[in-house]
């Protein structure tokens, strides 16, 4: 069965960076387009970050543009997420999610989604 596996979170003071990775399994991942959203505690899950299944096409979040920056490793089935200068209004679980389509989306349209990781900000 599909798999996403998110790790890489944790605490952090704010202008921080971390460095998040989504392990994928059960799946031909580099046929996959995949996702990063988040969840802040009382807020809806929003869009973070994306990026198409060879690379060549990424898309943010216009409150993450020129902070985050997302890529992918197909050879090791796993997709990043570098977070630099970050802010306490980036603290949220953040979580990986695939869909089996070349092109990646800003809506919540992936049928597959890991667990979650746990980022969280410190000013």
């Amino acid at each position: 069965q599909v798999q996403l596996v998110e790790s890489g979170g944790g605490l952090v003071q704010a202008g921080g960076s971390l460095r998040l990775s989504c392990a994928a399994s059960g799946l031909t991942f580099s046929t996959y387009a995949v996702g990063w959203f988040r969840q802040a505690p009382g807020k809806e899950r929003e869009f973070v970050a994306a990026i198409n299944w060879s690379g060549s096409s990424t898309g943010y979040a216009d409150s993450v543009r020129g902070r985050f920056s997302i890529s992918r490793d197909n050879a090791k089935n796993t997709v990043y997420l570098q977070m630099n200068s970050l802010k306490p209004e980036d603290t949220a679980v953040y979580y990986c999610a695939a869909r089996g389509m070349a092109s990646w989306s800003y809506s919540n349209q992936y049928p597959y989604w890991g667990q979650g990781t746990q980022v969280t900000v410190s000013s």
